[in-house]
């Protein structure tokens, strides 16, 4: 079972490449957060793999990951392998660890982590851009080669270093991180300019239904995470984040194009 989550399509991706390899079916993390029950259980087969996928955000795991795993329950857990796959534009700090303290919170300790490098898509604060189309092509054509790599080292069970945790971990994922959690989180400064076509597309994709249309117009809500789902698949680039993005690129995977959600779809048929 692959646990997945996704913005920009770069987790989605590796997922189903994944999901592919070693035939296991995929859960989306962001419909599964939707329902009410306290506890999200799923059954787990004894020869099964399990697998969490998804993006590094600010050297530590998208928070809804965590809030996800906070209410995880494997039921027929027995010590199955259990993986994290992490997407990051360039290093992922301590991410592999903060991803372990949180599944042993849930008592399912982690066989093992991995990382794809892929293309830079957060460009909320100064300093962060998308990478050029030159960096940008390259990253995704070695991807392939990396996840096939991460293939192969599950199937085979050997522990290689495929993870990058690039310069000054600590200080990234041990104090920046907080702060993006703590200060980031909740809060936005997202609007809609007069390119907005009135499509809803941004509504449909959100992962926290942060977004509502209202008169025609996208209005956000104070429970965003920072995916940047809605500011990179807007059709017409018609959201900015305050002044900082406007002469900013966007990003979005050249497979994840920007196709509508049903948010009443089952977790195994992921379209986002």
């Amino acid at each position: 079972m692959i646990f997945y989550f996704t913005g920009t399509g770069n987790s989605l991706w590796v997922a189903k490449v994944l999901g592919e390899a070693l035939g296991e079916p995929l859960v989306s993390i962001a419909d599964e957060l939707r329902k009410e029950a306290e506890d999200l259980t799923y059954p787990v087969r004894p020869d099964e793999k399990i697998l969490f996928v998804y993006p590094v955000h600010s050297w530590g795991p998208a928070v809804l990951v965590s809030r996800f795993i906070s209410r995880l329950t494997l039921n027929g857990y027995a010590e199955q392998p259990v993986y994290s796959v992490s997407t990051c534009g360039d290093e992922c700090g301590y991410t592999d660890r903060l991803i372990r303290k949180a599944l042993g919170k849930r008592a399912i300790p982690l066989t093992a982590a991995y990382s794809v490098i892929m293309p830079n898509n957060y460009i909320l604060l100064p300093g962060f851009n998308v990478d050029s189309k030159e960096v940008e092509e390259r990253k995704l054509q070695e991807a392939p080669a990396r996840v096939d790599g991460i293939v192969e080292a599950i199937r085979t069970h050997r522990q290689e270093a495929l993870y990058h945790t690039g310069s000054m971990p600590g200080l990234k994922s041990r104090c920046v991180y907080p702060l993006f959690a703590h200060l980031a989180i909740g809060r936005n400064a997202f609007r809609a300019t007069d390119a907005c076509i009135s499509c809803g597309l941004c509504e449909r994709i959100c992962p926290t239904g942060t977004i509502r249309m209202q008169d025609g117009k996208p209005v956000w809500a104070n429970t965003c995470v920072q995916c940047v789902a809605c500011i990179h698949r807007c059709p017409v680039r018609a959201i900015e984040y305050g002044k900082e993005t406007l002469k900013k690129g966007r990003y979005h995977h050249p497979d994840h194009q920007n196709q509508t959600r049903n948010r009443n779809h089952r977790p195994s048929d992921p379209d986002r």
